[in-house]
């Protein structure tokens, strides 16, 4: 008579897997953590300074300071110190400038970013899209100066005829009436020129994500008989939404922090805010406020200017980090 074992109700324990980390591995692991360890360190630093040096200000003007539309130097001291032309400092203009001179530079970049990662990835022979990728990320190599020279000298000319344009067409649209008719130096202007220095990144970024669709994904389409269009509509763009999102946030705190290529075409105007009109020939930046005025600040307005560096340090780093959290929680969920 055959006898029949039940079988085993538990799982055997499970096998423990010694993991020996070589010397090479510990070295690396160690440099590593240095390296986190340093990029926070200098940054806290950073941080720590602008606070320490713009302290005189945002004591004596607290959150007005923020909220300030006027930028007045005068005699260099305040009414409480016995002033007869007091100074003061509001940074609001300078801020919201920044603001939407960035969001028209990743207005007009983003369409142009995506398409050029689109067509180097699914559109164009690969013998004409890697001269294509590797022109796209020299751009990005650049100096800030060069695109601030060459937007003033031969991108203002026509960018004013642009501007014309838009005014005469479309000035039924807020953002495209003018006061006064002159169109050079405007946030238009400025972000035309930021939009040529972020393009690079966020085509960068669209690209790596744009080649990561599953092989499975694009092949089942095509069985299916979608057409180039349709399976980048239906499948390419919404796997790649959170990357080129998260691109456009990069290449957003890549302008919020430029300084010399908007000094050259922004029409500086401390008084007032413009808020969006964005052909009129005048705003303002942080960024080339910093420049413009630092060079002769006395001691109250450089306080003043280390404040408004410290403002644009914060926003761009929420801008980053935004960035990132928006890649990472991407990634998991494609996982």
């Amino acid at each position: 008579m055959t006898t029949i074992e039940s079988p085993a109700t538990e799982a055997p324990a499970p096998r423990a897997i010694p993991v020996v980390r070589r010397m090479s591995d510990r070295v690396f692991r160690g440099i590593l953590i240095a390296g986190g360890l340093a990029a926070f360190v200098i940054l806290s630093g950073i941080f720590g300074y602008l606070a320490k040096s713009s302290a005189p200000v945002l004591k004596a003007f607290g959150f007005e300071f923020f909220t300030g539309s006027i930028w007045y130097s005068g005699d260099g001291l305040l009414a409480s110190e016995g002033s007869v032309d007091p100074a003061q400092f509001g940074l609001l203009p300078m801020l919201w400038g920044s603001l939407l001179i960035a969001f028209v530079a990743v207005a007009i970049a983003l369409p142009l970013a995506v398409g050029v990662a689109l067509a180097v990835t699914y559109l164009i022979p690969k013998k004409l899209a890697l001269p294509l990728t590797i022109f796209i990320d020299l751009v990005a190599a650049i100096p800030s100066i060069v695109f601030g020279l060459w937007g003033f000298y031969v991108l203002m000319p026509h960018g004013a005829l642009w501007a014309q344009w838009l005014n005469t067409n479309l000035s039924w649209v807020p953002f495209f009436q003018v006061e006064f008719p002159a169109f050079e130096q405007s946030p238009f202007m400025a972000g035309m020129v930021l939009a040529i220095m972020i393009t690079p990144i966020i085509a960068a970024v669209a690209r790596e994500i744009f080649g990561q669709v599953p092989r499975d994904l694009i092949t089942g389409a095509q069985a299916l008989g979608a057409s180039r269009w349709t399976l980048i509509r239906d499948v390419v763009l919404p796997f790649g939404r959170g990357g080129i999102i998260g691109g456009a946030m990069l290449g957003l705190g890549r302008a919020l922090g430029e300084t010399i290529a908007v000094f050259f075409v922004l029409q500086l105007f401390t008084e007032g805010v413009n808020w969006f009109h964005i052909l009129e020939s005048s705003g303002g930046s942080v960024a080339s406020l910093i420049v413009s005025r630092f060079g002769e600040a006395q001691p109250l307005e450089l306080s003043a200017l280390f404040g408004a560096g410290l403002a644009l340090f914060l926003i761009t780093l929420l801008a980053n980090a935004g960035a990132t959290a928006i890649v990472a929680a991407t990634t998991r969920k494609r996982k």
